[in-house]
């Protein structure tokens, strides 16, 4: 799975790092490789917390495997 994050400076300075398939993902950061870590790292969180909550990932489509266990006498 991978997603692009978008970079851009603003009018103070600040860099501001999103991935837009994943709404909320939006980190600042001093400089543009500080503002992507941050949002990786927020895309990770968030993405965790999706999966507890069994809540869509973009990307990842869900299928349920369910085997029947044998029984042996």
């Amino acid at each position: 799975m991978n997603f692009e994050i978008e970079l851009e400076q603003e009018t103070d300075g600040r860099w501001i790092a999103e991935i837009p398939e994943i709404p909320g993902v939006l980190a600042y950061g001093v400089t543009p490789l500080q503002a992507a870590a941050k949002a990786k790292a927020l895309a990770l969180r968030v993405l965790a917390e999706r999966m507890e909550n069994e809540v869509s990932i973009p990307g990842i489509k869900n299928r349920m495997v369910s085997k029947k266990a044998d029984r042996f006498s």
